[in-house]
């Protein structure tokens, strides 16, 4: 899976009023728990160490996507390198209610406000959303690119 790069200083405007009951929201400490159990429990466990660093960053680098207050989406940056976007997912029953780039957004503009000119989205699963939603550009050559087979216990 390649890596894509984004221009941060070109991010497209989407405040679109989530749905009845969704809400998206910065991760508080106090949320650090229940949110890696869940992303353990949806998504490949390896997604949960990364988001785990991104509880070390201040402030925190995640943010999460509720419906009815229960937890139902997630996205990360600055977790697995510097400038990069992910992990990210929302469970399959919530897609298609403009989440997905509602977090990639709130973490894409908060990169942008660090600094940041350009961000790089690591291992991308679905390239076509990238592309559409905040035209990403694959990195030439970034196949295989950082990430190792992740460790058996």
């Amino acid at each position: 899976m390649p890596d894509m790069l984004v221009r941060l200083y070109a991010l497209p405007e989407h405040n679109k009023i989530l749905k009845q009951g969704y809400v998206v929201r910065r991760a508080a400490a106090y949320d650090k728990s229940a949110i890696l159990h869940w992303i353990s429990q949806n998504f490949p466990t390896q997604w949960a160490s990364e988001a785990d660093v991104a509880f070390s960053r201040q402030p925190i680098s995640c943010f999460i996507a509720l419906h009815q207050e229960r937890l139902v989406g997630f996205a990360c940056y600055e977790a697995t390198c510097r400038g990069y976007f992910g992990p990210g997912g929302v469970l399959e029953a919530h897609r298609g209610q403009g989440l997905g780039t509602r977090l990639l957004l709130e973490c894409l503009r908060s990169m942008k406000e660090m600094g940041y000119a350009y961000a790089i989205i690591g291992g991308v699963g679905p390239k076509d959303f990238y592309v559409k939603t905040v035209g990403a550009i694959e990195i030439p050559d970034s196949t295989p690119g950082i990430y190792t087979p992740p460790l058996e216990a």
